[in-house]
């Protein structure tokens, strides 16, 4: 039962932060084309795969909080249903080049973002574990 009340509030955290983000404006761009989201998911697919690094691979962290941090916080965080929903907006807007755009970065940045994150982890481990830190 502890896992699911993890889950629940990391899940309510991460759905009013992409709430907030999503509704942010970044710079002047006002154009079709949803940058937020697009910010959202690259930095929730960074974000997870240096968590799930560092969770699995350098520190013990409970399993309960890294579902709560997983599934509950970054899953409710990213969103495929709203990259979904918005390519078809686009899609019906009649802007295809702008919805193969965004589907092409989206896919692209985001595994580019994971890997980096991959990277990040691990970088960050190996200093860990040279001064002794982690073991």
């Amino acid at each position: 039962m502890r896992k699911y009340s993890y889950i629940m509030i990391g899940g309510a955290l991460g759905a009013m932060l992409r709430l907030a983000i999503k509704n942010m404006s970044i710079g002047q761009h006002s154009g079709v084309f949803p940058l937020n989201t697009l910010l959202i998911n690259i930095s929730g697919s960074f974000i997870l795969a240096l968590f799930l690094t560092m969770a699995l691979e350098v520190f013990e962290f409970d399993a309960d909080v890294r579902l709560g941090i997983s599934t509950g916080f970054l899953g409710a965080y990213t969103t495929f249903s709203t990259l979904c929903s918005e390519s078809v907006k686009l899609l019906d807007g009649g802007q295809y080049i702008a919805a193969a755009a965004y589907l092409a970065a989206s896919a692209f940045l985001g595994l580019g973002a994971a890997y980096l994150g991959v990277v990040a982890a691990r970088g960050a481990a190996g200093r860990f574990t040279d001064r002794g830190e982690v073991e």
